[in-house]
């Protein structure tokens, strides 16, 4: 994370963007220098890319505002090539509380595309006349942006928004440990199916199944280390958290708008 810009500062929370987000950028304008490409193609591209972007800013600052109400301090906010992380100082020990503080994000999106909706609606009934956020008209894409958004991020796999949920719903029912172990083995399961998919329909789906499985496995860990703390640094039994949203614009191959 060492090499961040900061954008800005959004309900008191830093926002920054990595430099490996220039590669995203990159590849999405690199159409236009291959033969049958256009400027106006990579622009609207890299114009999709931001927007997405805005909207996963959006989902963590739902994640941050209500670890807040729970008394959680969020540190920053880091844009990366495959979606956004905030650094939360803990999560909350009752599973209820994590529970909403995991929802939280996936809900801004699904509002947002709620309303979108409804705009639409108001518009007229073909306003949102595409199927994915690669074709329609504006309020479309932005539809479907959050639309993926929200469903991404519920599978039950760590470190994202549903094997959070999937974790704290284990936790109503059993010891906390245990929990978390059911749910990363869960986790790790999603993330070979994902590396599988990727190999076959898109690469992007194999780096998203690498950081789900060292998301798995390092809460796998913690869980342990937390079980048997004597001799176990202070930070492995309670490590510094992170809540992923993964953006999901390339998880399926991309049609020209």
């Amino acid at each position: 994370m060492n090499r961040s810009w900061r954008l800005g500062r959004i309900a008191g929370i830093d926002v920054y963007v990595h430099a490996t987000f220039l590669i995203l950028l990159a590849y999405v304008a690199l159409p236009a220098l291959l033969p049958g490409g256009s400027l106006a193609s990579a622009a609207d591209g890299i114009a999709l890319v931001l927007m997405v972007f805005t909207f996963v800013v959006l989902h963590e600052l739902g994640h941050d505002l209500v670890a807040r109400r729970f008394g959680i301090a969020t540190r920053d906010i880091t844009l990366l090539p495959i979606g956004g992380v905030s650094r939360l100082e803990r999560m909350p020990d009752d599973p209820r509380q994590e529970l909403l503080v995991a929802l939280a994000g996936p809900a801004v999106n699904a509002i947002l595309a709620a309303a979108l909706y409804l705009c639409g609606r108001a518009l007229g009934s073909d306003a949102i006349d595409g199927r994915s956020m690669w074709e329609g008209g504006l309020l479309a894409r932005l539809f479907w942006v959050n639309v993926s958004l929200a469903a991404f991020n519920l599978l039950p796999a760590f470190p994202m928004d549903g094997g959070r949920v999937f974790r704290s719903l284990l936790s109503l029912r059993m010891d906390r440990v245990k929990a978390t172990q059911i749910a990363a083995r869960t986790g790790q399961v999603v993330a070979v199916l994902l590396a599988f998919v990727g190999l076959f329909e898109n690469p992007f789906l194999l780096l998203i199944a690498l950081f789900v499985w060292m998301g798995a496995t390092q809460e796998a860990s913690a869980a342990t280390a937390a079980q048997h703390p004597d001799g176990v640094p202070v930070l492995a039994v309670r490590p510094e958290h992170r809540t992923l949203t993964i953006s999901n614009e390339f998880t399926r191959g991309r049609q020209k708008p």
